[in-house]
Order: structure tokens, then C-alpha cells, then sequence
């Protein structure tokens, strides 16, 4: 077995019992008729992992030797592929065993028949990545001719992306295992598909471990066979308990014997009107963008702990949702996400044009993105097209692209209907269970403006800045009706072009967002930077950036303080007047149950984050208390503070004292003796950066 990426590929699908790891060393040509070069595989050609570093290649050629075990014989064996970007084509020995076109989908050969007697054999593939990816499914690859969306772009990812791996199975066998929870989350369904020409009658068994296997007699392979798989005592899955049931399915026949096991969670994901349902219980969308990108491996995760890495960070910020754009990720991704308890978004690639062939490209994405993740009670949400992309940016203009966008949806659907699913994430909607948009702004004043219009005002739509100096009116729904009363939530947000900027924005755009009880979430942008995309809360390597004393897990807390201030820039959201502060602060809570919660004003250093390993003790008047449910923001709380003191004067003589000319105003959150939340307000003397959107300093919201 090779030692790069050594775990099994497929956690999903686990006939790890028999497989044998491909991935490692292959010779590599640029050209057919020499093989002077060597790659790693599974990384793409362009990266510095994979050896050659080739940019702007169109066509790659890969050569490695097969031997299957020994003790395969008289098994089928099979050739698998995670990914290839974007065309291949496969020989072993000098016979043509297929081809496949997609970038982003499994395949797979039976090269039984091909290897020589003793089962060995030469693999060759070639690929071919077209520099203009425009008609393909490439995602966030740059092309060339460039793509409208060329300026969010980055380096290309050709060829062999995910491992490569031989497995032994009988010539009738377990073809696929799609797994859902009951309506009643007291049981697994299962739905079993069987491949190849079935002689005779087999048995199929599935069973759950310490629960009673079902079997079932199969005469038709054509037709999948049904299970339902009771559980005595059902455990749901979800953030706080991802539980997980492993089911084995076995199927006996005069071929042999076949053996799999997949894995789900009991838990229901639904919307009720303008809420979205997580095992009955309401579920507030804490979401952050996560491109699927690494420094020296592109689009090819370098081990299998970078997707726990990954997970972990987005957790420790405070967010229970990851938003995986534009990109089929590797299913070991999906599996960590499971095991974790992190909620996923998953979407496929884009296009970047609108062409009948770029939709049937697009389109040809779904079936497999259903089959292989749908068992992941992690993905709660599936996303399709990402601001009509592909579909030229002008889906209210053009009922062809109207009736391209419902026609996905429309499939997705058919495949899965137990998932909420968005038709065009971001603009103009046709056929969608969730009503999402993507509205950016450099500044919370500007950012809460045009999220007011949407959501108090009632507005069809709101302004996008598709390139420098170009600003379109974009509609939520394609047709101009009114917004249906589904769930509604902000899908990509984000302003400032420094870390401390974004910090900054990241704190009072979130809390702007809670000011609107029936808003179903949010997700930010984005967690990590990317190549010259500097949004990350994390760099390209993972490690912290300085987000000005503003950490994101306070800000995606369950419980927060939501200033009525208009902030005026970093180290400055709101200026004293005479030496004093006063303004009025609410609690929004997302818990399942009222909270009694105490504001208590503590003075701080500005930029500087509050010691939570301490609950402060409210002072004379100082501290307020309010009952806060869940899901409702809560009455005002006046805050009035003078600013602290600091003392002048220069060494060995008397200090004189006065009012600190900046300062951090901690909020900090007190319920049953415990600290619960906060949120934090740098004050200042004068005026310092930029102005409110009037052009004068800003006291309050008032």
C-alpha cells in the first residue's frame, strides 16, 4: 500500500476488505511518445505536491503497473477513480477499458479481462483539461478565455485530483446502498442496488450491529431491493451528538459473496414556513464559506487530517455549518464532517457560460453528487447554481435560463426530496425551498442598510457590484413575484480589505443580522484565504490572522449583545459625548429555552478581547438584567458609562487624571452565575477613520 493519502477512499461505500491504494509515484508525459517525467498522484499537475508544476497544459499522460493480490482470484477486478479534471481516457495492456468526462465524479473500469494471467497489466491515462473551461464544470479553476467571474478564479487543477484505487468484488455484486432515516426517525431505509448478471436467485442482508438483520430474496437485479431497518432505541444525530449507524449489507449469490457497509444518522432535516427544522427543533444556520483549497496540493486535501483541520477551525469560530463552494469534495471530507457533528452545504461545480452543453454538463453532476453523499446526514442542504454562473448573470432577463435553473432543481428533487435545496445561491430565484442572497458591502453602516431594505422594507431585490464601477440591481425571485415563505437567509457576506477590517465587519455585520428574528442564518466569507484572496479568518496555511480583538466565536455565539450603534471604523464604533456613553444594547438568544441574562459594562483596552476565564461582578448600577426567548430579540437595555480614566504626567512627578481618549467597552453576557455571551464597543473621544454614511460621527443608532 502507498503511503500517500493511505486511507480508504470511500467510507461511504466500504469495501475496504479488499482494495489495493494506487495513489504514489506514476511516470508522467506531456507528451505520448516520451515519459521522461514522474508524478504523485493523486495531486494535480500544476501543483508543487504532484512534481511537474505544469500550468496552461491541455493534455497529460499518466503510466503505472497493476498487480492484483493473489488472493483475488476468480474475483472481478475493479479500477476506481475519486476524480479526474476533466476528460479520461483508459488503457490496460494496450486495450481501451473507457473513458469518462466531469471533473468532479467518480468512475470506474472492470479491468478483470485486460490484465495478463498472473493479473498484472500497464495502466495509461491520458486527460485532457481545456485551457477554456468556459462549457465545462470547472469551479473557482481559472479559464482561459477567462470567465466573467475570472477576478474570484484560481489556479487551474488538472488531471488525476482524487485517489486512485483497485478493488475485488464478485461478478454479481452490491452496486450501491442509499440509506435515509424514517419519517419517524425510528428506522433506516435502505434502498440496494445489484450489479452485474444474476444467475440465479441471491439473498441480500442488511443489519445494523446490535439490531435485528433483515434479509431479502432477490430474481431481478434490474430492480433495487428495499429494507427498512427498525432501531429499538433510536439515538439522533446532530451537532451535539453526531451518532452514527453503520449498516452492513451482504449479498450471497452463485458468484460469491459481496460485502459493504454504509453509514448515516437518525435526524430530519425540514422547513416550516419561514423556519428550517432540525429534528423538529429550529435550526439557526451559523455558516462559513469553505472553497476546498490548500497551498501546495490545489483542490487535493495533502492528508486526510487537513479536512479535520479544516472542520475543527470552522468550529472553533463559532460556526455550525460549512458551505462547501462550487466543488464535489472528497467523500473522506464528508465522512469528518459526520463524525464531527458539522453541518455541510454541499453544491456542485459550475460552468461558465450558457450553452446547451453547458447545461447538460452541469446537469450531468447531480445524479452522482445524490448517489455518493446522500447517506452523509451532515449535508442538510443542497446547493445547484452560485449567482448564474453558467447562466450568464441574467436568469430575470431570459425564461430559457428560468426554465434551465427549475429544470435542475426539478432533478435534484426528484433524487432527494428529504433536503432542502437552493436552484441559484446568491440572485434570482426560480424554484427554491430556501430564499438566500449575497450581499456584500466594505462597511456594517452601508452593509445594515441594505439588509434593512431587503428585510424590514420588503425590497424585490438590492444592488450587486459585479466589477470595479459596475453595480446591477439583482431580484430575489426571477420572475418579480413576491418572495414565497420559505426559509430566508444571507448565504455570502463580508466587508473590509484587511484583517482587522474584516474582524471588525465580521462582529457588526453578524449582529446586524440578528437583529431580524425570522432570518434563518447566515454564512460568512469565508474561513481561510485563497492564493490573492485575502477574506479568510485563517491564511492560505491555517494559522490565525489578527482579526483585532474581535474572535468569531463570540460573534456566532448562541447568546450576543447587539449594540444600537452605527460603528464608524476599527478601534473606533462609536465616540463619547462629554466623556460619556449611552446607548441601548438587546439580546438575541438561540437557545431552546428562555434565558434571564445580565449586561455587565466592562472597560478593556481597545482592540483587546475580554478574559472570559473570569465572570465580572456587576458594580453599582452597572449591571441590567433582561428575559431573553428564544429567537426573540429582547427589550433594550440602556447602557450609560463614563469613560474610564488614565492617568498623565511625566516620570517622578504627580499623575494628573482624565478620560482615556479610547477604550474597549466590554458587554459581557451573565446568566446562572456563568458567562454566556459578549460583545464589545470601542469607544472614543473624537472622531477617528472614516465617518458614518451621513458624513458626521456616530453616538448611537438612535
Amino acid at each position: 500500500m502507498s503511503t500517500v493519502r493511505p486511507e480508504y477512499p470511500r467510507p461511504h461505500f466500504d469495501r475496504s476488505h479488499a482494495w489495493l491504494n494506487l495513489n504514489g509515484t506514476w511516470d508522467f508525459s506531456r507528451d505520448p511518445d516520451g515519459w521522461g517525467e514522474q508524478i504523485v498522484v493523486p495531486f494535480a499537475w500544476e501543483t508543487e505536491a504532484a512534481g511537474p508544476k505544469a500550468h496552461w497544459l491541455e493534455w497529460g499522460w499518466y503510466r503505472r503497473q497493476l498487480a492484483a493480490p493473489a488472493d483475488w482470484s476468480g474475483q472481478r477486478i475493479v479500477l476506481h477513480f475519486g476524480a479526474v479534471h476533466h476528460l479520461a481516457t483508459v488503457w490496460v495492456n494496450g486495450t481501451l477499458v473507457g473513458e469518462h468526462e466531469g471533473g468532479y465524479t467518480p468512475f470506474e473500469f472492470d479491468v478483470t479481462d485486460t490484465l495478463d494471467a498472473d493479473g498484472e497489466g500497464t495502466l495509461v491515462v491520458r486527460v485532457h483539461a481545456p485551457l477554456d473551461k468556459r462549457e465545462i464544470v470547472h469551479g473557482k479553476q481559472r479559464s482561459i478565455p477567462r470567465d466573467v467571474y475570472d477576478v474570484c478564479a484560481f489556479t487551474p487543477s488538472s488531471g488525476i485530483w482524487q485517489p486512485v484505487w483497485l478493488e475485488a468484488r464478485p461478478a454479481t455484486y452490491l452496486a450501491d446502498v442509499a440509506l435515509r432515516a424514517s419519517a419517524e426517525l425510528d428506522a433506516i431505509e435502505a434502498t440496494v442496488s445489484i450489479g452485474g448478471d444474476l444467475g440465479a436467485s441471491a439473498q441480500v442482508t442488511a443489519a445494523i450491529a446490535d439490531q435485528q438483520s433483515v434479509t431479502v430474496t432477490v430474481t431481478d437485479p434490474t430492480q433495487p431491493v428495499s429494507f427498512r431497518l427498525p432501531i429499538a432505541e433510536p439515538r439522533l444525530w446532530s451537532p451535539a451528538d453526531p451518532h452514527l449507524y453503520p449498516v452492513t449489507v451482504t449479498l450471497e449469490s452463485a458468484d460469491g459473496t459481496d460485502r459493504v457497509t454504509a453509514t448515516t444518522g437518525l435526524r430530519r432535516v425540514e422547513t416550516d414556513g419561514d423556519r428550517v427544522l432540525l429534528n423538529g427543533e429550529r435550526l439557526y444556520v451559523r455558516g462559513v464559506l469553505d472553497q476546498g483549497y490548500w497551498p501546495r496540493t490545489g483542490i487535493t486535501a495533502p492528508d486526510d487530517q487537513a479536512f479535520v483541520t479544516d472542520l475543527e477551525a470552522a468550529r472553533a469560530a463559532g460556526f455550525n455549518l460549512v458551505r462547501k463552494h462550487l466543488k464535489l469534495e472528497d467523500p473522506r471530507f464528508l465522512h469528518h464532517a459526520d463524525r464531527l457533528g458539522m453541518l455541510v452545504w454541499a453544491e456542485p461545480a459550475s460552468t461558465g457560460v450558457f450553452t446547451a452543453e453547458a447545461v447538460a454538463r452541469f446537469e450531468a453532476q447531480i445524479e452522482p453528487m445524490v448517489r455518493r453523499d446522500g447517506n452523509h446526514p451532515s449535508i442538510v442542504i443542497w446547493g445547484l447554481y452560485n449567482e448564474e454562473w453558467g447562466l450568464d448573470w441574467d436568469v430575470a432577463a431570459d425564461p430559457r435560463k428560468q426554465e434551465a435553473t427549475r429544470h435542475a432543481y426539478d432533478l435534484l428533487k426528484a433524487l432527494d426530496p428529504s433536503r432542502p435545496a437552493v436552484d441559484d445561491s446568491g440572485w434570482s430565484h426560480v424554484a427554491t425551498d430556501l430564499v438566500d442572497w449575497h450581499v456584500y458591502d466594505e462597511y456594517p453602516d452601508g452593509w445594515a442598510a441594505k439588509v434593512r431594505a431587503l428585510l424590514a422594507d420588503g425590497e424585490p431585490g438590492f444592488p450587486v457590484g459585479i466589477g470595479p464601477g459596475v453595480v446591477v440591481e439583482k431580484v430575489l425571485m426571477a420572475d418579480g413575484r413576491p418572495v414565497p415563505g420559505v426559509p430566508n437567509l444571507n448565504s455570502e457576506f463580508g466587508g473590509g480589505l484587511t484583517s482587522v477590517e474584516r474582524g471588525w465587519n465580521l462582529r457588526w455585520q453578524t449582529l446586524e443580522l440578528r437583529r431580524y428574528d425570522g432570518l434563518s442564518g447566515y454564512v460568512w466569507t469565508e474561513l481561510y484565504d485563497i492564493e490573492h484572496e485575502t477574506a479568510g479568518i485563517y491564511a492560505f496555511d491555517r494559522s490565525a490572522k489578527d482579526e483585532g480583538g474581535n474572535p468569531p466565536n463570540l460573534t456566532n455565539a448562541v447568546t450576543v449583545a447587539i449594540p444600537d450603534v452605527v460603528p464608524l471604523a476599527p478601534g473606533c464604533d462609536l465616540v463619547a459625548a462629554e466623556g460619556a456613553v449611552e446607548f441601548d444594547v438587546r439580546i438575541s438568544h438561540h437557545g431552546t429555552a428562555a434565558v434571564e441574562v445580565t449586561v455587565v459594562p466592562v472597560w478593556g483596552a481597545t482592540l483587546q478581547p475580554y478574559d472570559f476565564t473570569r465572570v465580572p461582578v456587576p458594580g453599582s448600577g452597572s449591571g441590567q438584567s433582561v428575559k431573553v426567548q428564544p429567537f426573540r430579540l429582547s427589550e433594550p437595555v440602556r447602557i450609560r458609562e463614563l469613560m474610564p480614566t488614565r492617568v498623565d504626567g511625566a516620570a517622578g512627578q504627580a499623575g494628573v487624571e482624565a478620560a482615556a481618549d479610547v477604550a474597549r467597552l466590554h458587554l459581557v453576557l451573565v446568566s446562572a452565575g456563568e458567562v454566556v455571551g459578549h460583545t464589545c464597543v470601542d469607544v472614543a473621544t473624537r472622531p477617528v477613520g472614516r465617518t458614518a454614511i451621513d458624513g458626521s460621527p456616530s453616538v448611537s443608532r438612535q
